[in-house]
């Protein structure tokens, strides 16, 4: 599958007229295609990103799909990608764009043309965590590990209905020991189990992290920019359970799970993810 990463926002640039610049760019997954282009903001249209996507194909293929991380820039590469028939996935997970942003980033200043403003090329303004919708909430939920080495076995070959073990996320791609501990979060949703797994696949899971506070949290990170609440806590047992689990995670490089089930049976899930921060 031919798969394009691509960006379109405000530079801190403007042109001889004094208008904001915004720049396209686009790459592969490797970066051996890259492309780039600046448009006044004025001019910036579905149109004019048309004609750039076909410039951009010139001496190759349109993509299959089209990866972008920033929701300023969802709509108006979607509504280009419509018009040619590509398909545009909201994602954060775009790393050879990000990297060519941050390295971009680096040069703004030596144009004539640098406004000097503060800019991070990828950081993005999240809203504050919202509670998960109620009807969705199961009977209980825990920490959990599990050994790196079981979890492919464990779950890659079950019935799931729900199932995102996504290859470059497997412990043995990430170079993880077969032994190391590889935290997660179990909920056991009862009645509501197959609903809140429904749910989360439409939310996109991204990471669960927890975060300290008054009180305490279970941080769902979904989407581009989406964050939910999915558990809040003062009990001193919990916390401390809490930070282990942010511990283990930094030790297995980020990986983690979220696991739903009806109960703790063991005899069916509903949904399974691997998860890792972008």
């Amino acid at each position: 599958m031919r798969v394009w990463q691509a960006d379109l926002y405000r530079r801190p640039l403007r042109d001889a007229t004094g208008q904001v610049l915004w720049e396209l760019l686009i790459c592969d997954t490797t970066r051996g295609l890259t492309y780039e282009a600046f448009c006044p903001q004025s001019s910036v249209n579905s149109d004019w990103l048309v004609s750039q996507l076909q410039k951009a194909a010139s001496t190759t293929q349109l993509p299959d799909v089209i990866q972008v991380f920033r929701p300023q820039s969802l709509s108006l590469l979607t509504s280009a990608g419509q018009q040619m028939g590509v398909a545009v996935e909201a994602t954060r997970r775009t790393p050879a764009l990000k990297q060519w942003l941050q390295e971009r980033a680096s040069q703004y200043p030596k144009n004539d043309n640098y406004t000097g403003e503060a800019y991070n090329p990828i950081t993005l303004d999240k809203p504050p965590p919202v509670p998960l919708p109620e009807n969705l909430w199961g009977e209980q939920w825990r920490f959990a590990t599990l050994p790196a080495g079981n979890i492919e076995e464990a779950f890659a070959e079950r019935p799931i209905p729900i199932l995102q073990m996504p290859e470059f996320l497997l412990p043995i791609n990430l170079g993880l020991a077969s032994t190391a501990p590889v935290p997660g979060v179990v909920i056991d949703g009862g009645r509501q189990s197959m609903r809140l797994a429904r749910w989360l696949q439409e939310a996109k899971p991204v990471a669960l992290n927890y975060m300290a506070g008054a009180p305490d949290g279970l941080i769902l990170e979904a989407g581009l920019v989406e964050r939910w609440v999915v558990a809040t806590f003062e009990d001193t047992e919990v916390i401390a359970a809490a930070q282990r689990y942010q511990q283990r995670k930094e030790e297995s490089k980020g990986l983690h799970f979220l696991l739903v089930q009806p109960d703790d049976s063991g005899m069916t899930y509903s949904g399974f993810w691997l998860l890792q921060a972008d």
